[in-house]
């Protein structure tokens, strides 16, 4: 059996799996915090991810103990980018900083001015990334910065009170602005750069790799045995790419989650920083891979119906499934600035051209337009960056509304495909990387993807409206980004 441990933003999901890869099933540790003491700001308290980690290994062991005893490897995976700052106690320092926290856009753009930073990493540096974070931290909070002992990411956090070592693999550590991606190695230069030390990084593996073995503490409570294999595991997307078998040369999903990914595997690294492009590591050896991200993708439909006071499901089912042209109401999803292509932190959503006749429903579609035209924003990217994509699988919840899907395909002018029943994510992903780093099985003969459900076409009809509507839609954020 094999484990596999998401850390999400708003909990943490827990998968068990046999060796043919069979789910035996899954629980969630739920209501994970977070915090937003200033406009622009996003924290969390790492001490809620082992709570909630708990309660999901909990679900399993009542569900499922005798499977949950037989654990050989567990793989991990979490959100990217947030800076975990620990002592030399390992004691937490402060809430961690977020990967859709925007207060170092300032100590990002400085960096990003230095040349060596897009050179070696091969990307922008993002507001969101882990280095302009200590940054600021070292501008705004120097005591804290000066107790610094241990830079983890999320995931890698956890993997300390796992299994006691400071480990991370080459997916999640791409998105520090640390690390050298195309050598596959931390850079010193860089973190000289920010005023740190290789000496305060974890080590590094590849995903595939064994990380460290799980504490004879834990595996006694959780009726576990001894040497149980922690993987390197991967980045959230990453790890979703795994689960989704995305780890050869020209396959890509699209995911409708809190933020938006349009993610390609690539054979090759090839950076593009200049398109906003990310060119990351892959969890697989000798395996890249790019994304274009935009911050609120599910998360804008959220904020729609909290301010409606009506249910997600609700607002989406009032559409029916077949698509409709655009109306004329553009709605521009940057509630939490954007990455690609603007990598602009301060920006800020709108609705243009409404009128007494726009109802709810016109607001709905616009949301989902807006999400649908970011996403094409990164094909765009993508293309720029020498990628060009024949279909995509999408992932995700935002992927329950086939309205959604017709959008995006539309709007993308390719054919989305819908994987068969069953959980292909990133706790699936994770655990597959248990499986490989416990057993030593081939990375790709292990990572094959779904059978496809359905495929949803273009609305070839639509195409001139969509394409009138989303050159409207790039057209609005310079005006939208003059009158900031």
């Amino acid at each position: 059996m094999y484990l596999g441990i998401d850390l999400g933003t708003s909990g943490v999901k827990a998968m068990l799996i046999d060796a043919g890869q069979r789910v035996i099933g899954s629980a969630t540790g739920k209501d994970v915090a977070t915090a937003r003491p200033h406009p622009g700001w996003s924290e969390q308290d790492p001490a809620d991810w082992i709570r909630a980690t708990e309660e999901a290994i909990a679900g399993l062991r009542a569900a499922h103990p005798a499977e949950l005893s037989a654990v050989r490897g567990i793989g991990l995976s979490g959100h990217m980018h947030g800076a975990t700052l620990l002592d030399a106690d390992d004691k937490v320092l402060r809430p961690c900083i977020m990967w859709n926290d925007t207060r170092s856009h300032r100590e990002a753009a400085a960096l990003d001015a230095d040349p060596r930073f897009r050179k070696i990493t091969g990307n922008i540096v993002f507001p969101g990334f882990t280095a302009p974070k200590l940054a600021w931290v070292k501008n705004n909070e120097p005591a804290t910065f000066a107790s610094v002992r241990w830079v983890l990411l999320p995931k890698d956090y956890l993997r300390v009170w796992l299994t006691g070592e400071h480990m991370s693999e080459m997916s999640d550590s791409a998105g520090t602005s640390w690390l050298d991606t195309g050598a596959r190695k931390w850079s010193a230069e860089l973190l000289s750069a920010t005023d740190l030390e290789e000496r305060q990084m974890p080590a590094l593996v590849e995903g595939t790799d064994a990380a460290g073995i799980l504490r004879a503490e834990l595996a006694a409570r959780w009726g576990l045995g001894a040497g149980v294999v922690v993987a390197g595991g991967a980045g959230d997307n990453a790890a979703s790419a795994c689960g989704m078998g995305t780890v050869r040369e020209g396959a890509a999903f699209v995911s409708l989650g809190t933020s938006g990914v349009l993610f390609a595997a690539n054979a090759s690294y090839l950076p593009n920083p200049e398109s906003a492009v990310h060119a990351f590591c892959h969890a697989l050896p000798a395996t890249w891979h790019q994304m274009g991200v935009i911050l609120s993708a599910t998360d804008a439909l959220n904020w729609h119906s909290r301010v409606t006071g009506a249910s997600a499901a609700d607002l989406t089912g009032e559409l029916g499934e077949a698509l409709q042209a655009p109306s004329g109401v553009t709605f521009l999803p940057y509630l939490s600035g954007e990455r690609t292509p603007h990598n602009d932190a301060t920006i800020r959503g709108a609705f243009l051209g409404l009128g007494h006749e726009s109802s709810r429903v016109v607001l709905t579609q616009a949301v989902l337009e807006g999400v649908s035209f970011a996403i094409r924003d990164s094909l765009e990217a993508l293309k720029s960056a020498g990628t060009k994509l024949s279909r995509v699988t999408a992932i995700g919840g935002g992927s329950r509304s086939r309205y959604w899907l017709s959008s995006i395909a539309t709007a993308l002018d390719l054919p989305v495909d819908l994987p068969a029943d069953g959980d292909f994510g990133a706790a699936f992903g994770a655990a597959r990387l248990g499986l490989i780093a416990a057993t030593g099985a081939d990375p790709v003969a292990v990572c094959t993807a779904p059978a496809t459900a359905e495929t949803i076409e273009p609305e070839t009809a639509l195409s001139a409206a969509y394409e009138d509507a989303y050159q409207r839609y790039r057209r609005l954020y310079p005006a939208i980004r003059a009158a900031y």
